[in-house]
């Protein structure tokens, strides 16, 4: 991937806070993959299992996507499938259907129990169902979505994706038969690691969609003033702005 990368942007002026973004996103694919933690998580704790899920469909697609520049993702946008699968109703049912399907159960367990085959496809849908995901959120390209609708976009992808924290956090037995039956770690019993790992997706689900949220609906509100602005001018030209009376 960072080689195409390096192929598809060479001789092309690129920021380098997007190539630092997108070297970050391939840095936790490879913590991920390569670290303990992936020995924790496919053996021992769910916490840790759901820890690498939430790094391959949300921040490392993240840092990926907004890492390419406008005229690589212009290029990409341009591809027939691109236009269909990165509309925002699209892509936020494709990244929920991903999220909530891998977490039922049968196929969470069955995951586990076929790694060389099962595991390695939850976890390519789990990453580009998340590339699919924040596209029309940090890419203009094809949709040019303003930020009203990009923070409308993230807020119901939050909502729609909390309860399952919540649930994982809550449910009073575990869901899981591989952690269930599994060794354990640190003397922690399977229904303690689920509750944390419930609270744990919950918290960083609110952080990481309150932040992005956040920052388009500020921009939002702040594009708003300046269309405002300037209507006014066009409805009183050579009036200077002043405070709106009470």
């Amino acid at each position: 991937m960072a080689l195409a990368y390096a192929l598809a942007t060479r001789g092309r002026p690129v920021e380098r806070w997007r190539v630092v973004s997108f070297g970050a996103g391939l840095a936790l694919l490879a913590v991920i993959s390569i670290s303990p933690l992936q020995t924790v998580a496919l053996n021992y704790l769910l916490s840790a299992h759901l820890l690498q899920n939430v790094v391959l469909a949300e921040w490392a697609p993240a840092l990926l996507v907004i890492g390419i520049p406008p005229f690589l993702a212009a290029s990409i946008a341009r591809l027939p499938p691109a236009r269909y699968l990165t509309w925002p109703p699209a892509a936020l049912a494709i990244w929920l259907a991903v999220y909530f399907f891998w977490h039922l159960p049968f196929a969470y367990d069955a995951a586990l129990r076929h790694q060389a085959t099962l595991l390695h496809l939850e976890h390519g849908m789990y990453f580009g169902a998340g590339c699919l995901l924040w596209w029309p959120v940090l890419q203009d390209e094809p949709w040019r979505l303003r930020s009203g609708r990009r923070a409308g976009y993230l807020f119901a992808a939050f909502l729609l994706a909390s309860p399952l924290g919540l649930l994982l956090a809550l449910v009073p037995e575990p869901l899981y038969e591989w952690y269930e039956d599994g060794p354990g770690l640190w003397g922690l019993s399977a229904i303690t690691d689920q509750q944390i790992a419930g609270v744990t997706m919950a918290f960083e689900q609110a952080l990481v969609f309150f932040a992005a949220f956040t920052y388009f609906f500020l921009r939002a509100l702040h594009g708003d003033e300046r269309a405002e602005a300037y209507r006014g001018e066009l409805t009183n030209p050579g009036r200077a702005p002043g405070p709106r009376r009470p």
